[in-house]
C-alpha cells in the first residue's frame, strides 16, 4: 500500500530540491566533521589495502573485508605517485596491514601530504553516506509521501551516528548503504516484478556483499522478511505468488550479486596474484566445529566464492567466537566477557531523545494500527530487528557502529508513523516536529565531535567515556587536537597513553610526548619503560584510562588516573593530567612486557631478571606476579613458583566477578602444572 496523497508538477520538484538542500548539508556535516580528525584505528589498514589491489592486485591484505570500499576510496591516491612500505612480514596478515598502512600514509611526504590522503579518501568514502541519504528519502517518498520523505530524510542528515561514521574510510556506513538499498529494491520487486527491477536487486545484493562481510545478514533477513509476509493478511494464491517472487529474487539477484562480487576481486579465486593465504583456509578455520568447515571447505574447493572472500567470512566466525570472550566496557564497569545487553545500552546512549520518543510514537502508531500496510511495515521492522539480535548474539560489543543499519530502516518508519498522526489529529505534527527540532540541535550541540555523542539523559559528549568506550568516544581522531592543544598551551615534555599506539604514531602529528605502555603496545611487542613517577603534563586517551582492553581494570597500569580530574579533556576522548603521579604501575608493566618477550625467546634468566624488577618496582602489578610465576617456572624452581602464583591469586581477588573466574582458573591451572 502507498500514500496517494501527493503533491504533482512544480509541488513536487520543491519536494525534491529540499531534499537536495538537505544532503547538502549532510555533506558539510561529514566535511566539518573529519577534516580537523587524525586518522581513526581502522582507516589505515583499509587504505593500505586499497591502495595495494589497484597497484599490484592483492587482496589477501587485509580479507577481513571485501575490496570496494577500499578500492573506492583510494581511488585519488593513484595521481600521487607515493612510495609503497616494504613488507615486515609480520606473522599476522592484520599486523601487517596495519603497519604497513601508517607508514604508507605517513611516510610519503610527511604530515601535510597525509593529510590530504587521509581527507581525498575519507571523501571517497562518504558516497556511500550520500547514496543512503537519497535512497532513504527516495523509499519513503514512494511508501508514505513527500511529506514523510523529507521527514525521513532529516532524521538521517542530523543523525550523530551516521555522521560520525560517514566519512571514514571503513565499512559501517558502506554496508548500511548496502543493506537498505537491497531491501528497498526487495520491496520494489514485490510491488511489480519485472526483469528490470530483479536486476536493480540483484546489483544492490552484489555491491552490499562487496563491502563488507556481515552483508550476508541479508539472507535471514530476507528469510524472516518471507515469513512475516506469509503470515500476513494474503490470499492463498497471493501466497504462493510470494514464494515464486522470493525464489527468483534468491536465484536470480543472487547470481547477479554473486557475479559482481567476483568482479570486484578481478574474477581472480587467489587472494593473492601469485599464492594462497598464510596460513591456509584449512589451518584458519580450525577454531570452527560442526557443519561450517564442511561447508566454507566445499565453497574453496568449487571456487563458489573468491579466496579473499571466504577468508574473510571464516574470519567473522573465528571473531564472533573470539567475542564471547572479548572484553566489553559498559556504563563504568569492565566485563571480561561480551554482555548480551550491550548494542541495546549503546542504543540508549547513543541515540538523540528526540529520535527515541519518535521510535516509541512509531510503535505506538503500528501498535494502535495508526499506520496501515502491513507489508511495508515488514520491511521496515524486520531488517533491523534481525540485526539488532544477530548483533547481540555476537558479543563482539566495541561500538554502536555495528548496529548503523537499524537506523535508516526506524528513520523511514518514524516519518511514516508522524505523517499517518497528523492526518488523525493536528496536535500531532506539534509533537513530532517539536521531537524533530530536538533530535536536529541534540546533533548540532555536538558538532564537530560527532563520534563521541551521547544523549542528554547521560551528560552528553563530554561524559559519554564514563557508559562506553573504544568507537562510541575514542578512535584515535583527536590527535591533530592534541597537536593544537599542545602548542597553545606550550607544552614540550610530556607523556601520552595513547589508544591507537603504535598502529597510528602520534609522533607523525609532531607531538612530543613520551610514550606510557598501554594494551596495545603489549599486543604489539613494543617495549615501552616509564619512571615510576612523573612529574609534567600526563595525556591519556579514554579508552586506554578505562582499562577495558585488558578484561579487569585491576590489570590496567593507569589506575592511579582513574579518578583524578583532568586539567582538560581533548575533543572529549583525551584527558589532560598535570602535577606529580606515582606511575609504579607503568614502569613495573614495562618489565613485564620485557620479561614475557624473553620467555618466549626461550631466555629464561632474562624473563627472571625483568620480571624480579617488576615486582620490585611495584608488587601490586597481577601481570609481573604471573610472569615471576612462569619463569621461575621454566627454571624448574616449582616452590618459588607456586609463592609467586599464589601473589597473584590474592591480586585477583579485587578483579571483577567474570575476570576473577577467569584469572582464578588460569592461575589454578599452573600451580597444578608446577606441583605435578
Amino acid at each position: 500500500m502507498t500514500d496517494d496523497r501527493r503533491p504533482t508538477g512544480y509541488s513536487l520538484r520543491k519536494f525534491h530540491a529540499f531534499a537536495a538542500l538537505l544532503i547538502l548539508i549532510f555533506l558539510g556535516e561529514l566535511i566539518f566533521s573529519v577534516h580537523r580528525q587524525s586518522l581513526s584505528w581502522d582507516e589505515g589498514d583499509h587504505i593500505f589495502a586499497g591502495y595495494q589491489s589497484w597497484k599490484t592486485g592483492d587482496f589477501g591484505i587485509n580479507p577481513e573485508h571485501p575490496p570496494l570500499v577500499k578500492a573506492l576510496a583510494t581511488l585519488p591516491m593513484l595521481a600521487m605517485h607515493l612510495k609503497t612500505p616494504p613488507s615486515k612480514h609480520l606473522a599476522f596478515f592484520k599486523d601487517e596491514a596495519y603497519m604497513d598502512g601508517r607508514d604508507l600514509i605517513y611516510n610519503n611526504g610527511g604530515i601535510e601530504t597525509a593529510n590530504r590522503i587521509i581527507f581525498r579518501d575519507r571523501m571517497m568514502a562518504s558516497i556511500f553516506s550520500l547514496v543512503l541519504a537519497a535512497l532513504v528519502y527516495l523509499f519513503t517518498l514512494e511508501i508514505f509521501g513527500p511529506a514523510a520523505a523529507l521527514f525521513a530524510l532529516a532524521v538521517v542528515v542530523f543523525e550523530p551516528n551516521l555522521i560520525a561514521h560517514g566519512a571514514y574510510v571503513t565499512t559501517d556506513m558502506a554496508v548500511t548503504c548496502g543493506i537498505f538499498a537491497t531491501i528497498y529494491a526487495l520491496y520494489r520487486f514485490r510491488q511489480h516484478a519485472t526483469l528490470g527491477r530483479l536486476a536493480v536487486l540483484g546489483i544492490a545484493l552484489g555491491v552490499a556483499l562487496a563491502v563488507k562481510h556481515s552483508a550476508t545478514l541479508l539472507l535471514p533477513i530476507s528469510l524472516m522478511i518471507l515469513l512475516a509476509e506469509l503470515v500476513g493478511p494474503q490470499q492463498d494464491s497471493s501466497r504462493m505468488q510470494t514464494v515464486r517472487q522470493f525464489a527468483a529474487a534468491f536465484i536470480g539477484a543472487g547470481a547477479l550479486g554473486i557475479l559482481i562480487l567476483w568482479s570486484t576481486y578481478h574474477f581472480r579465486f587467489s587472494a593473492h596474484p601469485n599464492g594462497s593465504m598464510q596460513p591456509g583456509l584449512t589451518e584458519y578455520m580450525s577454531s570452527l566445529h560442526g557443519i561450517e568447515p564442511a561447508v566454507y571447505g566445499w565453497l574453496a574447493r568449487w571456487h563458489i566464492l573468491p579466496e579473499s572472500y571466504l577468508y574473510g567470512m571464516v574470519d567473522i566466525r573465528v571473531q564472533s567466537i573470539a567475542g564471547q570472550s572479548f572484553p566489553t566496557y559498559l556504563f563504568g564497569k569492565v566485563y571480561a566477557h561480551g554482555v548480551p545487553w550491550y548494542f541495546p545500552a549503546a542504543f540508549l546512549v547513543k541515540s538523540t531523545i528526540g529520535f527515541m520518543a519518535l521510535l516509541l510514537i512509531a510503535a505506538y502508531a503500528v501498535i494502535a494500527r495508526r499506520l496501515d500496510g502491513w507489508q511495508r511495515l515488514v520491511y521496515l521492522v524486520v531488517p533491523p530487528l534481525v540485526y539488532l539480535l544477530i548483533a547481540i548474539d555476537t558479543g563482539l560489543n566495541i561500538g554502536a557502529r555495528h548496529i548503523l543499519p537499524m537506523y535508516p530502516f526506524l528513520a523511514v518508519l518514524i516519518a511514516g508513523a508522524a505523517v499517518a498522526l497528523w492526518r488523525q489529529h493536528r496536535a500531532w505534527a506539534y509533537v513530532t516536529a517539536a521531537l524533530l527540532c530536538f533530535h536536529i540541535v541534540s546533533s548540532v550541540r555536538s558538532a564537530p565531535v560527532y563520534l563521541a555523542y551521547s544523549n542528554e539523559f547521560f551528560g552528553g559528549p563530554a561524559e559519554t567515556h564514563r557508559y562506553l568506550t573504544d568507537s562510541n568516544v575514542d578512535w584515535g581522531q583527536q590527535l591533530r587536537s592534541v597537536k593544537a592543544y599542545l602548542d597553545q598551551h606550550n607544552i614540550h615534555d610530556c607523556w601520552f597513553g595513547y589508544f591507537v599506539q603504535p598502529s597510528i604514531d602520534y609522533h607523525s602529528y609532531g607531538i612530543p610526548c613520551r610514550q606510557l605502555p598501554t594494551a596495545d603496545s603489549m599486543w604489539t611487542h613494543q617495549q615501552v619503560d616509564a619512571p615510576a613517577t612523573i612529574s609534567g603534563t600526563v595525556l591519556i586517551s579514554a579508552a586506554t584510562l578505562t582499562g577495558y582492553e585488558f578484561g579487569s581494570v585491576v590489570l590496567s597500569p593507569f589506575q592511579p588516573f582513574m579518578n583524578l580530574k583532568p586539567v582538560a579533556v581533548i575533543d572529549d576522548g583525551v584527558n589532560v593530567y598535570q602535577g606529580t603521579f606515582d606511575t609504579r604501575l607503568s614502569s613495573a608493566f614495562g618489565y613485564f612486557t620485557r620479561s614475557t618477550e624473553a620467555l618466549a625467546a626461550h631466555d629464561a634468566n632474562g624473563a627472571l631478571a625483568a620480571a624480579q624488577q617488576a615486582v620490585a618496582i611495584d608488587p601490586e602489578l597481577l601481570q609481573g606476579q604471573v610472569a615471576l610465576g612462569d619463569a621461575l617456572a621454566a627454571l624448574h624452581r616449582n616452590a618459588e613458583s607456586a609463592q609467586a602464583y599464589d601473589r597473584a591469586l590474592d591480586i585477583v581477588q579485587r578483579m571483577e566477578p567474570s575476570a576473577r573466574f577467569d584469572w582464578t582458573h588460569t592461575l589454578q591451572n599452573k600451580k597444578k602444572a608446577v606441583a605435578s
